[in-house]
């Protein structure tokens, strides 16, 4: 199995895609345990020849069971955020350097290089939560943009302000959680019209929930912005989707979205209508590229897709309970 490789990056057509796809799962039908045991009880004999046909393992065994693929000691693993009451999911990562450079060209394919930016956190410090892929994945931005003008600033707000305010010839990310994003921009009210402001999730029971519509007006409104940017990741994959407005999501050329039938999870909805999200990432060699979320949403003709909401029954999870 080579796709540790830079040949996911290669990825150009639908044909291309489709070829990694089925190697992928070829090789984790093989190799991972828990997988391989799920597709076996859906497939029986059956051989999938396309994309449609492959079992796409439910999200919630990465709470109750090792998903990785072969034999390998994790150099990280990855925690969900959330409370003593929740079984955190867990994604065994065999190099961390593998998931930093996945990040960095899905945000650089869409952004442009992060050399010409200084990277601003609403995020705890990577020392306060470990085992967080977000934070690891800004830290590392932050070490390959303009670090010296960038940082984490959740418990320093009077220094963000100060650094906002600061002359910058550059792009200016200032990525956060939504609770910290809502707090900063009631208590600080201020042009960022030249910067990207990107949230990374809900409030997860910091605040009253909000529908994305909500939280980008008042983000909006504060910081005299036409748009809020957004980021679609989660502690189980090792690939981000981003939104530069109105809440529709771009991927990387080796992440693809499919969304299920709420009805029948084997079955798939047309274009426009809402369903269960599955995300296919290529980048998920050591683990699962094949995962079934709990997010509700819809696809559209051109490829994009929308984050509408959660399943009822779902738990509810996200970066925003970090902090503790």
């Amino acid at each position: 199995m080579t796709l540790h490789s830079n040949s996911i990056f290669n990825i150009e057509t639908a044909e291309q895609f489709h070829l990694a796809a089925m190697d992928l799962f070829n090789f984790q039908r093989n190799n991972c345990g828990i997988y391989k045991s799920y597709c076996d009880l859906i497939l029986k004999e059956k051989r999938p020849t396309k994309i449609s046909e492959i079992p796409f393992l439910p999200i919630q065994f990465f709470k109750s069971h090792k998903v990785i693929s072969g034999d390998f000691e994790p150099e990280v693993i990855y925690t969900s955020s959330g409370t003593t009451k929740n079984i955190q999911s867990k994604h065994f990562v065999k190099q961390k350097n593998w998931y930093l450079e996945v990040s960095k060209k899905a945000f650089e394919l869409q952004y442009g290089p992060l050399k010409g930016y200084r990277v601003l956190a609403l995020l705890p410090s990577y020392l306060e939560r470990e085992g967080s892929s977000l934070i690891d994945m800004v830290e590392y931005f932050i070490s390959e943009s303009d670090k010296e003008m960038g940082g984490f600033y959740l418990n320093h707000k009077d220094q963000l302000i100060q650094e906002l305010q600061k002359p910058y010839k550059g792009k200016t990310l200032l990525i956060g959680v939504t609770f910290g994003l809502l707090d900063f921009a009631e208590n600080s009210s201020i042009d960022l019209s030249k910067t990207v402001v990107m949230e990374t999730g809900g409030m997860k029971g910091r605040r009253k929930e909000l529908v994305r519509d909500e939280v980008h007006l008042q983000l909006s409104k504060s910081f005299s912005l036409d748009e809020i940017h957004s980021e679609y990741g989660m502690t189980e994959l090792l690939s981000q989707a981003y939104s530069k407005g109105k809440g529709v999501f771009d991927t990387s050329p080796w992440m693809k979205i499919l969304v299920r039938q709420t009805t029948d999870p084997f079955s798939y909805c047309a274009n426009g209508k809402t369903g269960g999200i599955n995300v296919i990432d290529l980048a998920n060699v050591d683990s699962c590229g094949f995962i079934q979320t709990q997010d509700l949403g819809k696809m559209h003709e051109n490829g994009t897709f929308e984050v509408l909401g959660r399943f009822d029954e779902s738990d509810v999870r996200g970066c925003n309970l970090m902090i503790q």
